[in-house]
């Protein structure tokens, strides 16, 4: 009989069970610092320019609500069931095992090759500085780098991403303060005032099919504020820690993003040239770095490229505990081999680690020696972000319905998420629209090739969760089924006989 998520949780043997090392401050930074990045500071440009100051405005805004529903729904589970792999976890114990399955290796593989993908991005930050060195040797140095802080110990990596994610929020801050003054005029000359808001078609460009576009580019930029679900499993007090997290990512997604964009929107035409290219690799055409040179700032394209890089690297950091953390779990669930469950005395699940370094040099490589596999490995980990939030939230929704339906009491629950059933059911609809909306016109023009290079995502989670459905005879489980049992914070079950019953 298969490994249920409920013996999953009973392991008490030391060396393979995770340390519970973080701290508040770590979970709240690491959920922060997560969400901001290279989709802020570079990525924001294009949004403006798609569909003006307006839609970008609608956009982000929209998005971001959402992602506060999707992390209150996250936020729910996690303190009633704070374990490593959290979302994977909740899908089987909630939903199906078959799902657990497929968002547990979906999501391990999708930051397994963002791993790559970072490292390959850092190679093309240095440049600016070392044109001449080889990308491979910066990208090997940066390897190097994350794979150490995440082989120290879960303390490690949490003061790593909280000074990482410091320098970012610090950045946020000196960027929104001289771009206020140079809109008012006191810095860079005649202030633009709000002028670029009504001109030519400002601020809303494109109408309605400009600004799904830009839910598309928000939705990636928000990648990442799931990772709160992933370190509750290691938070010295996740009941204390991820409520205060998610309420703090809420207000601060809010400030950093609405009025960076609002600073950018002001100062720069929404039909300016540089922001149509924006890109990691050309750190002088990041949007930052425009309002800064505007401001009289000459430094404005090192800084910013220093900035970048912290981000690039604090992302792929992150990627590393995220998929190391996540693999772990599959072992634990008994969906992955179980010698990766092993981990040393100081809580790494070093063959987690291992593997997932293997699988990202591997991906690495492919670039280098196979352009045509690395593209078409990107692609097929493109939509798992959006895909792991369709999990949380249809995870959820069942998750309540089951522990009402049970007998149990909201009163119960160390927290409560926000707008039941509105939020859950409006962060799933919305999430499947921008999935589809990747790319509609292929869709509706049969460019197939295209549509497979874009959905990839798609059909390989499909054939993961259909694929274990059918070998192991799973069903939807029934709510009065549903374990919704809270556990201790060493992931041990309170009711331990309903454990040796499962």
């Amino acid at each position: 009989m298969e490994q249920s998520m409920t013996n999953a949780t009973t392991s008490k043997a030391a060396n393979d069970t995770v340390k519970r090392g973080l701290k508040t401050r770590h979970v709240s930074m690491i959920a922060l610092g997560g969400c901001i990045g290279t989709g802020l500071f570079v990525a924001s440009g294009s949004a403006i320019s798609t569909a003006g100051p307006g839609g970008a405005l609608v956009a982000y805004i929209g998005m971001g609500l959402m992602v506060y529903f999707l992390m209150t729904s996250l936020g729910e589970m996690a303190t009633n069931m704070p374990i490593s792999g959290s979302f994977a976890a909740y899908s089987a114990k909630y939903v199906d095992p078959a799902l657990g399955f497929a968002m547990g290796w979906n999501y391990w593989f999708n930051w397994a090759i963002t791993v790559a993908v970072d490292i390959s991005t850092a190679a093309l930050v240095m440049k600016f500085w070392l044109p001449g060195v080889p990308g491979w040797i910066w990208s090997l140095i940066a390897l190097l780098l994350i794979v150490t802080i995440n082989a120290f110990s879960v303390q490690a990596f949490g003061e790593t991403e909280f000074w990482m994610s410091l320098i970012k929020v610090v950045t946020i801050f000196v960027f929104l303060a001289v771009g206020l003054l140079t809109i008012v005029g006191i810095m860079g000359g005649k202030g633009p005032g709000l002028s670029n808001f009504t001109y030519k078609q400002a601020p809303f460009v494109g109408g309605f099919p400009a600004i799904l576009s830009v839910f598309v580019v928000a939705g990636f930029s928000f990648q990442g504020t799931e990772l709160v679900g992933i370190t509750a499993g290691e938070s010295e007090d996740p009941s204390h820690s991820v409520p205060k997290a998610i309420k703090e990512v809420f207000w601060r997604i809010i400030l950093f993003y609405i009025l960076a964009i609002f600073v950018i929107a002001a100062i720069l035409p929404y039909t300016s040239k540089d922001l149509l290219g924006s890109s990691a690799s050309d750190v002088a055409i990041s949007p930052f770095t425009l309002v800064f040179r505007r401001a009289g700032l000459a430094a404005a394209a090192s800084v910013m490229n220093a900035v970048i890089l912290t981000s690039v690297i604090s992302a792929a950091n992150s990627g590393m505990y995220a998929s190391t953390r996540m693999l772990y779990s599959l072992a634990k669930e008994g969906y992955a081999p179980h010698f990766l469950e092993r981990t040393g005395k100081n809580g790494i699940p070093y063959f987690s680690l291992i593997a997932t370094t293997i699988v990202a040099a591997l991906t690495f490589v492919s670039s280098i020696a196979g352009p045509q596999i690395y593209m078409w490995l990107v692609a097929a980990s493109g939509l798992t972000g959006f895909i792991a939030w369709v999990g949380i939230a249809l995870s959820h929704f069942r998750f309540r319905r089951a522990f009402i339906k049970q007998g149990h009491q909201l009163s119960e629950l160390k927290y409560h998420a926000k707008w039941f059933p509105i939020g859950p059911l409006l962060a799933l609809i919305l999430c499947i629209a921008v999935i589809i909306g990747q790319d509609p016109q292929s869709l509706f023009t049969g460019n197939w090739e295209q549509v497979l290079v874009t959905y990839m995502s798609v059909p390989l989670v499909l054939v993961l969760y259909f694929g274990y459905k059918l070998k192991k005879h799973t069903k939807l489980i029934p709510l009065d089924k549903v374990d919704v049992s809270p556990v201790h914070k060493d992931g041990t079950l309170k009711d331990d006989a309903a454990a040796e019953k499962n």
